[in-house]
């Protein structure tokens, strides 16, 4: 009789031992919220490959879903069960500018998710055709001024048109927003200088910049980008206070146990920390950046006052 009740006991107490699985148990579902080939596709998927590499088997999988700029993709991870198993590489455009961009969006950025760290920032450029007499951001701005509304700018995507918006509201001036579909259609129609200057990624315009094809007047980050250090910042070369970087970061939705938000954060920032990711990122136009889940939210948090702002001084509006 001694023996079973002992039995019982142990079986009592290792129970929780064997129903408790370690995580993850399973492949996790990291959705693209944009289609395959974009920035935020190649971030999620360098994240996923060394996750990957680091449980040697496959726990992260990537999935695109596109649409409405990425707002499909973004509500399928909101109303995704929270329990570790489905995240979304969210970015300052879906989890910060799309807060305000449509008059009843979907979802909450900071209510429905929970935010695990960000992953890498994307800096841009303002780049000028070599006829436009400015030499610099404080130049550019003196020729606005003398010329308003006759200087244009080019944009592919709602967020650099939204960088273009804030720098011309920063600056007191007013320009000509011409918009392109994608960086491959607007950087010919600067370099024919059918448009005077752009607002552009790094990865897309440097390599012009460096041919002097165009000229490079500063990046948008509140520090020089590691592989241009001799392009100043806009904040330092005219425009004090002016930073406009695009993020790129993890969310699980609401309700996912705290426990796993940590474990998860911990394997993401190790991953960016490491000197090969550094290195691939640079390669793309972007820097390796993590935080803690708590100042990443803050984060997202101040970016969705700080472009609900932009969006209403632009009168832009998601079709």
């Amino acid at each position: 009789m001694r023996s079973v009740i002992v039995a019982v006991c142990m079986s009592i107490a290792a129970g929780p031992a064997f129903a408790a699985e370690p995580f993850p148990a399973k492949p996790i579902r990291m959705i693209v919220p944009f289609p395959p080939g974009g920035a935020t596709d190649v971030v999620t998927r360098v994240v996923a490959q060394k996750m990957n590499d680091q449980y040697k088997r496959q726990v992260a999988v990537v999935d695109n879903r596109a649409g409405a700029g990425g707002v499909l993709g973004s509500e399928q991870a909101a109303k995704a069960a929270p329990d570790g198993y489905t995240l979304v590489m969210g970015t300052t455009g879906t989890h910060a500018i799309n807060a305000s961009l449509y008059a009843k969006p979907s979802y909450d950025p900071v209510r429905d998710f929970a935010a695990i760290t960000p992953a890498a920032l994307l800096p841009n450029m303002i780049v000028a055709h070599p006829s436009v007499p400015a030499k610099n951001i404080r130049e550019l701005i003196a020729l606005a001024k003398a010329r308003p509304g006759e200087l244009s700018y080019a944009s592919s995507g709602n967020f650099l048109y939204l960088s273009g918006a804030l720098f011309t509201s920063m600056a007191k001036i007013s320009m000509l927003h011409v918009p392109f579909k994608g960086g491959a259609q607007a950087m010919p129609s600067v370099m024919a200088g059918e448009v005077a200057t752009s607002f552009a990624t790094i990865v897309s315009s440097l390599p012009l910049v460096k041919e002097g094809r165009l000229r490079g007047l500063a990046v948008t980050s509140a520090k020089r980008f590691p592989t241009a250090p001799e392009y100043p910042t806009v904040a330092e070369s005219g425009l004090p206070g002016y930073v406009a970087v695009a993020w790129y970061g993890l969310f699980a939705p609401a309700g996912t146990p705290r426990e796993i938000v940590q474990r998860i954060n911990a394997d993401v920032v190790a991953i960016v920390q490491a000197k090969d990711v550094q290195d691939l990122f640079l390669a793309q136009g972007a820097e390796a950046y993590a935080l803690t889940p708590e100042a990443f939210t803050k984060l997202v948090q101040e970016d969705v006052v700080k472009w609900a702002k932009v969006v209403k001084a632009s009168g832009a509006k998601a079709d």
